[in-house]
């Protein structure tokens, strides 16, 4: 009984903080979307389990559609996703993602259509196409074997990509904890088909095991605030401090750009979260920024991002993110740390594009050359 309250309770969380996570303005990225599926899918894999626990596929036999899917297929996926569109869209753009759906397509495909025979009974299969289908299962159990050990390597392969270690940090963890899962359970799974053994404690482990990720996610993306796009916002929230009120914040993000025109001024909200974006996040550094990206972090249009940066600045929006790569650029001058770094590898690390840009932006922002600054300093 306190085992699938302990289920029960972790798939109603799952489902709640992916509704969170898709809904909240705070959360609002295309890499959090694959989060809250993760969590979707997850839900309903402890669902499903929670139902033959109970033995509600005896009483309603119909519920055997949703547990013959392999959602355990989509975790995987999800989470490679939820890694790859929160780095650099260069990197990004080069995966083919529906790629990654075929496996669980495929199944759903193979497990729908025998459940149509044999639940809703719509046709009989064949006893001559047994054989066939138990090849289909085959391959099935092989897109298994492949996708669940590959994807999560990968996804160690690209998370080098992450820029903020803070960030790296704990989506490695993440990652980790659902690699082991998915490990487990495929080779306990593969264990019970070849060998016939009684895997259900194995089992009965791993999902409990699996609502320690709806726990921790929801500790981590939430109350650390990890996953917000502003998360000072967040931090003031939890800690009741004036400074920016998600409730302020929200009512200007439900008003039009053009109700906010007639009075933009320095403590503009959205300007306000712009300036954290670069002080905390360093968004700077992505050598592919523009107005573009920083409107959809904003939730706003790009044209209101640049009125934005005019109108406080007095200045346009280049040269107000090169005004930070060159802020970065000198610090790192400054820091013992990078003094085998060659100036324009400094450049290139505050997210400069070439030589030119680096060095005409650097005498602009300090009336020097990097060497003549870099000079200055000995």
């Amino acid at each position: 009984m306190i085992y699938t309250t302990l289920l029960n309770i972790a798939v109603f969380e799952g489902m709640i903080l992916g509704l969170v996570i898709l809904r909240s303005s705070l959360f609002n990225s295309n890499s959090n979307k694959y989060l809250a599926y993760l969590l979707f899918a997850l839900s309903f894999v402890l669902l499903n389990y929670v139902f033959e626990i109970e033995g509600a596929f005896t009483t309603y036999p119909f519920l055997r559609f949703i547990d013959d899917i392999e959602w355990v297929f989509l975790l995987p996926v999800f989470m490679f996703l939820f890694i790859i569109n929160r780095i650099d869209d260069a990197v990004k753009n080069r995966q083919r993602h529906y790629l990654y759906y075929i496996p669980f397509v495929y199944s759903s495909i193979v497990s729908i259509t025998y459940d149509l025979s044999n639940v809703a009974e719509l046709y009989k299969i064949p006893d001559s196409s047994i054989f066939l289908l138990n090849i289909f299962r085959l391959i099935q159990l092989l897109f298994a074997v492949i996708l669940i050990p590959f994807l999560p390597l990968y996804s160690y392969f690209m998370i080098r990509h992450l820029k903020d270690p803070q960030e790296k940090k704990w989506v490695i963890t993440l990652l980790t904890i659902i690699y082991l899962l998915l490990f487990v359970w495929l080779t306990t799974y593969m264990t019970g088909v070849f060998f016939g053994l009684d895997i259900s404690s194995t089992m009965s482990v791993l999902a409990l095991c699996a609502t320690f990720v709806m726990h921790w996610t929801a500790y981590i993306g939430i109350y650390k605030y990890k996953l917000a796009k502003n998360k000072v916002a967040i931090y003031n929230f939890l800690h009741n401090e004036p400074a920016i009120s998600l409730t302020n914040l929200e009512i200007v993000q439900s008003n039009t750009p053009q109700e906010c025109k007639e009075s933009i001024t320095a403590d503009n909200l959205y300007f306000q979260k712009l300036e954290l974006l670069c002080k905390d996040q360093h968004i700077y550094t992505d050598s592919t920024l523009n107005r573009e990206k920083v409107a959809e972090k904003l939730g706003i249009s790009a044209g209101y991002v640049s009125q934005i940066v005019n109108t406080i600045t007095g200045d346009n929006f280049a040269h107000y993110i090169n005004n930070y790569r060159v802020e970065a650029v000198k610090e790192m001058i400054s820091n013992a740390e990078y003094e085998n770094y060659n100036l324009l590898t400094m450049g290139l690390e505050a997210g400069f594009t070439s030589k030119t840009t680096f060095y005409n932006s650097f005498k602009k922002v300090t009336g020097q050359t990097p060497n003549e600054y870099k000079n200055t300093l000995k």
